[in-house]
C-alpha cells in the first residue's frame, strides 16, 4: 500500500492503475466511486440502483461503510474539501 501513496503524480497513478488492474476491476472502483458520491448527494438506493445498473446490495455495502465516520471513505472526502 505504500507504493500507491507514493505516487504524487496524477498522470502516473491513473498509467499504474490501468496496469495493474483489469479493464473490470478498474471499472468496479469507478463505479463503487460513483455509488458512493450519489449516496452523499441523498439520491435513493433504488434510483442510484437503476441509473448506475447495478444490484442493491453493492449500493448498501457502500451506504455501511459511510455509517463509519472512522472509515476510510470518510477520510478521503475530508481530503477532498
Amino acid at each position: 500500500m505504500n507504493l500507491l501513496t507514493s505516487i504524487k503524480n496524477p498522470r502516473l497513478m491513473d498509467e499504474f492503475m490501468e496496469d495493474i488492474l483489469t479493464p473490470t476491476e478498474l471499472e468496479k472502483i469507478v463505479t463503487r466511486w460513483q455509488i458512493i458520491k450519489q449516496l452523499l448527494r441523498g439520491v435513493p438506493q433504488r434510483e442510484i440502483a437503476k441509473k448506475i445498473g447495478v444490484s442493491i446490495a453493492k449500493i448498501t455495502r457502500g451506504s455501511r461503510e459511510l455509517r463509519d465516520k472512522n472509515g476510510g471513505f470518510w477520510k478521503v472526502l475530508k481530503m477532498k474539501k
